[in-house]
């Protein structure tokens, strides 16, 4: 059991090498508050999330199963809206029982959208019915029974 999976804090410095090439693979998650997380400051930074796999991710009573962060900015100070990039992100075969109504949250900066984020197989249910998914400035594709429809 995982406690959680958070690829976070991008951008907390001005210049930080960013991650890539990640694979997050085989996972349960059981009544955490967050699942599958990418958080990035919002503020300037030379740090990226890119080439990121979810693949194969069972989770139950999760409240944050799906998230993408791109305005992490604790008490609203000091952060000018400025993000790091996240790019290239890909979940695959994941399944859900979500504590809240929206499972999938794509909250991508305008200034620095997320793109090329791909759902492949994702089912995500919220009290025996559809989740909600919510995208903000997230650009991607989805493929095969993807659950709720995607907001992509």
């Amino acid at each position: 059991m995982v406690i959680f999976c958070s690829i976070g804090s991008l951008g907390k410095d001005l210049k930080e090498a960013g991650g890539q090439n990640v694979t997050v693979k085989t996972v349960t998650f059981m009544g955490t508050q967050n699942g599958l997380r990418i958080k990035s400051w919002g503020r300037p930074s030379s740090g990226f999330a890119r080439n990121i796999l979810f693949q194969h991710a069972v989770m139950k009573n999760v409240q944050n199963p799906i998230f993408i962060d791109q305005n992490y900015c604790p008490d609203n100070e000091g952060c000018p809206g400025k993000v790091s990039g996240v790019s290239d992100v890909t979940y695959q075969d994941i399944h859900v029982t979500s504590a809240t109504e929206v499972a999938v949250n794509f909250d991508c900066s305008s200034k620095n959208p997320c793109s090329r984020i791909k759902l492949e197989d994702v089912k995500l249910t919220y009290k025996n019915q559809p989740a909600e998914a919510s995208c903000s400035h997230a650009d991607g594709s989805a493929s095969g029974l993807v659950q709720p429809t995607s907001c992509l």
